[in-house]
């Protein structure tokens, strides 16, 4: 078989819109790929706890490459974690404290929201987060810090087309002296990740330690985080509902996430069709 790992990002590709997706087929599927040994990796920003809830039965079997590659995880054992040192947390802290988002600090045990934002955020942001702490101070924080979720959908100062979102990216690095790299998640989100850490290095380490090869490699995305993961696989595919630079990336198109897309390509996959023939 020509693909040795498949990874899969999670909203927008993998879940439909209602963050679901169908178990029983992907059961079936998941127990072929077995056989012919193609390993299976969840590729996604969101929080290990929280991506762990959505494969009960295998999350101890598959591999994790989390909070956008931050955080590796191999069969319930963590490989990598990613780390920003604390004078960048302070700095980009005091930025963030000028701009009107609101935003959650990502840490390795938990994920933290400020007091001064409102109970219904919290608890949406809850579906995200499982572990999700309030607290007074962010600098009171007393973690692994590696990522920084931003929330530009709650204020119409930040309601930005992609070109604005593109440029509010670009002048907060360079505000941040390209101590984080931007990077946009869907739906007005951006993450603030360390430079170099991104689903594509999260990959590479699990290639690496697998003895896979690039031109091996199955990805499916739909947002800028997607972007080098899917650039860096031999089978890179853009989900149909994906953005328009995604697209631009991805070397192969599938269908929308709301039609089960991924588990369609698999299906060609699994039966040596095209482009895996």
């Amino acid at each position: 078989m020509p693909v040795k790992l498949i990874a899969v990002d999670m909203d927008g590709t993998f879940l439909r819109s209602g963050m679901t997706y169908d178990r029983a087929r992907f059961a079936a599927q998941y127990a072929q790929l077995q056989q012919a040994g193609v390993k299976f990796v969840v590729a996604s920003g969101n929080q290990y706890a929280q991506l762990q809830s959505f494969f009960p039965d295998i999350a101890r079997q598959i591999a994790f490459v989390a909070e956008n590659g931050a955080y590796v995880v191999e069969a319930g054992q963590p490989l990598f974690v990613g780390a920003f040192v604390p004078e960048a947390v302070a700095r980009i802290l005091a930025v963030l404290d000028d701009l009107p988002v609101r935003y959650t600090v990502c840490g390795k045990h938990s994920a933290y929201m400020h007091t001064r934002f409102a109970d219904d955020y919290f608890a949406s942001m809850q579906r995200y987060y499982h572990r999700l702490q309030r607290v007074a101070d962010y600098r009171d924080i007393d973690d692994t810090v590696f990522k920084f979720a931003l929330d530009l959908s709650g204020d119409p100062a930040t309601d930005f087309n992609d070109d604005q979102l593109q440029h509010f990216m670009a002048t907060l690095e360079q505000t941040l002296n390209a101590s984080v790299k931007p990077v946009s998640s869907g739906h007005g989100s951006v993450d603030l990740i360390i430079p170099g850490v991104h689903k594509a290095s999260g990959l590479r380490r699990l290639q690496q330690r697998w003895g896979i090869a690039d031109s091996e490699v199955l990805a499916f995305g739909d947002g800028g985080n997607d972007l080098e993961m899917l650039a860096q696989a031999g089978f890179g595919y853009a989900m149909a509902n994906g953005s328009a630079r995604v697209k631009q990336v991805a070397r192969y198109q599938a269908g929308s996430n709301n039609d089960d897309a991924v588990l369609d390509v698999i299906d060609l996959l699994l039966a040596r069709q095209a482009p895996f023939a």
